[in-house]
């Protein structure tokens, strides 16, 4: 069976149940995770937020994302170590989330994938995209989708 299973997470309800899920399945297996999120890239400053002086440096905007990423990731560690599940964290700096999910998984070696779909329809669907289903499409590495 699996042995080390990535659970990406956004930090909403809908991925905090497959967080919960996850983490109940790896402890019945006995796999460890590594709990992943994606944070949006830096963007380089307008000439506008540069004269306004709202412009982020990339030192700032690194720091802005890792206590984002750890907002999100810090809360389902310790959910996972109650469990007794082995834990570890990692983030990366993606506008394509389903892209960081996959690099993620195969960069801490992970022979699952363990997330969330919102179970977009229609307009919605179209509108917000769906990045399990990119994960789906595009990764190699056996996906489990909790609904």
């Amino acid at each position: 069976m699996y042995r080390h299973i990535l659970i990406p997470t956004d930090g909403s309800e809908t991925a905090d149940k497959a967080v919960v899920a996850g983490i109940d399945y790896a402890r019945e297996v006995g796999a460890k995770v590594t709990l992943f999120t994606a944070v949006p890239e830096y963007r380089i400053p307008s000439q506008g937020e540069m004269m306004a002086h709202k412009a982020l440096s990339l030192a700032e905007h690194e720091r802005n994302s890792r206590e984002k990423a750890d907002a999100i990731l810090a809360p389902a560690a310790l959910r996972a170590g109650a469990a007794g599940v082995t834990c570890g964290t990692d983030y990366a700096q993606s506008d394509f989330p389903s892209q960081a999910i996959i690099a993620a998984a195969r960069k801490n070696g992970c022979d699952a994938i363990f997330m969330s779909s919102h179970g977009r329809k229609g307009l919605a669907k179209l509108w917000h995209g769906s990045e399990t289903i990119d994960v789906l499409t595009h990764s190699d590495i056996p996906t489990l989708v909790y609904r």
